[in-house]
């Protein structure tokens, strides 16, 4: 690609052209992988449905739904206490939502992720003493409406629980979150005689019980699975669950927090480990908190230019890139990890504008009470930054320029990514003797700013307005 590229001056043949554009198809089909991903962080299903065109036209090629069994509850969270794999029922839809959804964005091409809990059950310790799931209340739930449930029913038998006491690690909260042993088989605990959350054992009826739920998933159109918790799994038990029929065909993306990458403690006890022994991809923690540091007053963008090459960043074919998840705004834990709303834009600007990984929106409904996510699927300049990732995909990625206050790097020859972290304008200027860049071509900004860059010398200076990001295409 660049040898032909290199090639192309001020003066081109029809033939170049038409070579260029069958060679830029063929990498972009290998890097599919690349597709934006939108996070409709705890939406009803319907609604979900009901935005299915925007979803389509936005230029998203995949949706990261609610967790979809059996929970109760109207909180956020309630969604990640399930209390049974068998059916799809709780506030935000049922069985039937879940496929009416996922047959609506398929047939917009629009892939569905489903958000699965395999380590813990549903802390249930303030209603009852034992261990039986989905417990006599729900049992009698169904045996109400047999009818209804039934209907609803993704596998087995309503009329008995499907896992009991036998089917639980011992009660004992993780005191210490470095310990691999206990983060992996003891309970998430609230404090204060919170007896946790009932820590699933790595034993075969679970497993059996467990890939019975994904195989249905898979049955009814789900094309991803993002693995909440898989800190807390044993890399045994993941593995076991994840067989190779199930996860043909499948994204398997696992949630392992970290405070950084290699050579952080939670990085090299928990991710790479994860990294090493299965072929999943992951969230990259390690890259977010490299754009953290960069977008901090003492930081610089320069760290920006490749910060996989120190180990700061995930392998792009590993990675699902974002700015924010929901665990970020939602729990006090982890707030530290927000970031300004202009410089997440930014941010947002650099996954979305960089060679590597799924990057992914997250789109709530004032969940946190910041007002800050509701419909940012919709927003123009998301939608401006996912139009440049699928248009660049599969080409390079070269910096053209970086300091502490910018970046500036290209995509093959058909795009341009400019970010100015800081409070005045910056002047940077490139030699373009020997760039790939199209001489005399307009590369018009896709976040709507109307800024065009035309290179027509050797030397052409980029100018980045203060606190803004430019994505320009040609």
């Amino acid at each position: 690609m660049s040898s032909v590229s290199k090639m192309f001056a001020p003066f081109r043949t029809g033939a170049l052209r038409l070579c260029s554009a069958l060679l830029l198809a063929g990498a972009m089909a290998g890097n599919a992988h690349a597709d934006a991903v939108l996070h409709a962080f705890n939406w009803r299903y319907a609604d979900v449905e009901a935005r299915a065109a925007a979803i389509q036209s936005a230029g998203y090629r995949a949706v990261l739904v609610a967790p979809a069994y059996k929970s109760a509850g109207s909180q956020w969270w309630a969604r990640y206490q399930p209390q049974d794999y068998r059916v799809i029922h709780h506030p935000l839809g049922d069985t039937n939502a879940f496929k009416s959804m996922v047959n609506a964005l398929r047939a917009r091409g629009v892939d569905v992720y489903a958000d699965v809990l395999m380590n813990h059950m549903a802390n249930e310790s303030a209603q009852r003493s034992d261990l039986n799931y989905p417990g006599t209340s729900v049992l009698n739930l169904y045996n109400s409406n047999t009818t209804y449930y039934n209907g609803i029913r993704l596998f087995g038998n309503l009329g008995f629980n499907f896992l009991s006491g036998n089917d639980f690690g011992e009660t004992r909260c993780i005191a210490d979150y470095n310990d691999i042993w206990q983060v992996q088989n003891w309970r998430l605990c609230g404090g204060g005689g919170d007896v946790g959350l009932p820590d699933l054992k790595n034993a075969a009826y679970v497993i059996s019980q467990q890939q019975e739920y994904l195989r249905q998933l898979k049955a009814i159109g789900v094309k991803g699975f993002r693995i909440d918790a898989a800190k807390h799994m044993p890399l045994s038990h993941l593995n076991s669950v994840l067989t190779a029929d199930i996860k043909s065909g499948v994204y398997v993306f696992g949630e392992i927090i970290t405070g950084g990458g290699s050579g952080n403690l939670e990085y090299d006890r928990f991710l790479q480990p994860y990294l090493q022994n299965t072929n999943h991809a992951a969230y990259d923690f390690p890259l977010q908190t490299s754009i953290r540091n960069a977008f901090s007053f003492s930081g610089s963008l320069s760290s920006l230019a490749d910060p996989g090459a120190y180990g700061q960043a995930l392998a792009g074919s590993r990675a699902l890139t974002f700015t924010l998840t929901h665990d970020i705004p939602n729990n006090s834990g982890f707030r530290y990890a927000l970031m300004d709303p202009t410089d997440e834009t930014l941010a947002y600007a650099y996954i979305f504008g960089r060679n590597g990984g799924k990057p992914m929106v997250y789109s709530d409904n004032n969940e946190s009470g910041d007002n800050r996510w509701v419909n940012a699927y919709s927003r123009n300049d998301i939608k401006g930054m996912i139009r440049f990732h699928n248009a660049v995909q599969g080409n390079d990625m070269q910096v053209l320029s970086s300091g502490s206050c910018h970046i500036i790097f290209r995509r093959g020859s058909l795009g341009i990514v400019g970010i100015n972290k800081c409070g005045s304008t910056v002047n940077a200027s490139v030699n373009m003797n020997n760039s790939v860049l199209w001489w005399y071509s307009n590369y018009t900004d896709t976040l709507g700013s109307g800024n065009v860059v035309n290179i027509n010398s050797g030397n052409y200076t980029f100018s980045l307005p203060a606190r803004s990001a430019r994505m320009w295409l040609r």
